[in-house]
């Protein structure tokens, strides 16, 4: 397996594989990967002759310091578990802060029709021009044909997809299922420094997005957003943050619901000081 750490040098093995009509798939990440990676990979694989996974804490996505420098960093790890997918077929992308920003660690200035100021952009101010940046960036330098990215980020999906679009690069974006424990907690990097109790708690937060979309076929949006938040009130453990449904082309909250559109429930939590996101498909 190839592990580049400069972008000149990726850029000239990429070239000569697409020389010889191989083409490429891309899997952006930060490290400390988890099977929910490896099945965004195993999907690459399905299009893809090649597979680029790169391993990059991005600074610029971050607006809490400490958990930047708490964020884990595990790449001799992460190789090996790449390992049990091919040992041939995927290529790993581990810059430095200096070679993907060259001594300018900052955002650029992004609006992605309105996406950026819901849900994840009005708690976390800045962070999707965090996020738009490195992103715009891996994909200017991988160029790959497609590109993957998990749904329990969903508003990101929908994000790099308005930036695609926007920027005119030339990438199919594709959103894949989240993939969870089997006791249904989505799978994140995060998942790993929660406290044994917390651990045993955060289920929680899937089982209420599950009873939430099954009262959502009877109830309204305002009258589910209550439920949801007396459930958590009685979690010691659990802090809601917010949950809301959505539209999910504006990802604006749902104000009547119609049968034409469709609709996600999103949810964000803490547990200790571990912030947990997850959603769920509503129709």
């Amino acid at each position: 397996m190839k592990t580049f750490h400069k972008k000149t040098e990726l850029i000239k093995h990429l070239d000569s594989l697409r020389a010889s009509d191989n083409t490429i798939g891309f899997v952006p990440t930060m490290g400390a990967l988890h099977n929910g990676h490896l099945s965004l990979v195993e999907f690459g694989l399905e299009d893809a002759d090649v597979v680029v996974v790169s391993i990059f804490v991005n600074p610029t996505q971050f607006n809490n310091a400490e958990d930047l420098e708490k964020y884990p960093r595990t790449l001799e790890r992460d190789a090996k578990l790449l390992k049990t997918v091919s040992n041939t077929k995927i290529i790993i992308y581990a810059p430095s802060v200096e070679d993907i920003y060259e001594g300018n660690t900052v955002s650029e200035q992004f609006t992605f029709d309105g996406l950026e100021h819901e849900m994840e952009g009005a708690f976390r101010p800045g962070h999707f021009d965090g996020v738009g940046t490195i992103v715009k960036r891996l994909l200017e330098i991988v160029r790959p044909d497609f590109a993957y990215f998990g749904q329990k980020d969903f508003q990101q999906l929908q994000i790099v997809k308005k930036l695609v679009e926007l920027n005119a690069l030339p990438t199919k974006i594709i959103g894949c299922p989240i993939f969870r424990a089997d006791d249904g907690l989505a799978m994140s990097s995060r998942n790993e420094r929660l406290k044994p109790e917390y651990r045993k708690a955060a289920p929680f937060i899937y089982k209420t997005l599950k009873e939430a979309k099954q009262k959502f076929g009877t109830k309204s949006a305002k009258a589910v957003t209550e439920w949801v938040s007396k459930q958590f009130k009685k979690q010691a453990l659990l802090e809601l943050e917010y949950f809301l449904i959505a539209d999910v082309d504006t990802l604006k909250p749902v104000k009547r619901k119609s049968t034409k559109k469709s609709y996600r429930a999103f949810i964000a939590a803490y547990a200790d000081d571990i912030r947990l996101i997850d959603n769920i498909e509503l129709n």
